[in-house]
């Protein structure tokens, strides 16, 4: 068996080169390999460390972060956070002295026009495995359902609903 720094090495340098509009779009992916096939969370503690890794001021990869955390410690959270960005942000830095050379190109536009709905699509997909894990009952599925329309037809913000259903959810669990 691989030891567990070089697995989250691998596991996160190989999904920070799909993670196209940031990790949410391969949170599906994370999902299948941490929790169905690894088993290193249940699905309720990866719905959990998602949670608190969005609600934590800074970029989207603490997700990664947890997970190493969770797996090995501060070890295992330096390994996850970098692996998540490294290789990236390599491929980035590369793919954007291509981009600006062909600035005006047909190519570039297609492209860019075809990277949104792509994008758009891997966040729906996260979404749904993210509410799978998370409504384990009808009253969460519920506040599942109440929140996403609050968000979407007001301007309450995002962090007033995480706590309040943090608080249905521990009254719920109770």
């Amino acid at each position: 068996m691989m030891p567990m720094l070089m697995q989250l090495a691998l596991l996160f340098g190989r999904l920070s080169l799909l993670a196209v509009g940031g990790i949410n779009s391969t949170v599906p992916e994370i999902s299948r390999q941490v929790v169905e096939l690894r088993h290193w969370l249940t699905p309720a503690q990866f719905t959990q460390l998602y949670a608190i890794s969005n609600a934590a001021p800074g970029p989207n990869l603490l997700f990664s972060t947890m997970i190493g955390a969770h797996q090995a410690g501060i070890p295992g959270a330096l390994v996850a956070t970098l692996a998540m960005s490294l290789p990236a942000g390599a491929l980035a830095i590369l793919v954007s002295r291509v981009w600006d050379r062909y600035r005006e190109a047909r190519w570039r536009r297609i492209v860019q026009q075809a990277l949104l709905p792509m994008t758009a699509g891997l966040i729906l997909a996260a979404a749904g495995v993210l509410l799978r894990q998370a409504d384990t009952s009808l009253v969460l599925a519920a506040v599942s359902a109440i929140t996403a329309g609050l968000i979407w037809r007001t301007r309450v913000h995002p962090l007033w609903l995480l706590g309040a259903g943090a608080v249905i959810g521990l009254l719920v669990n109770v």
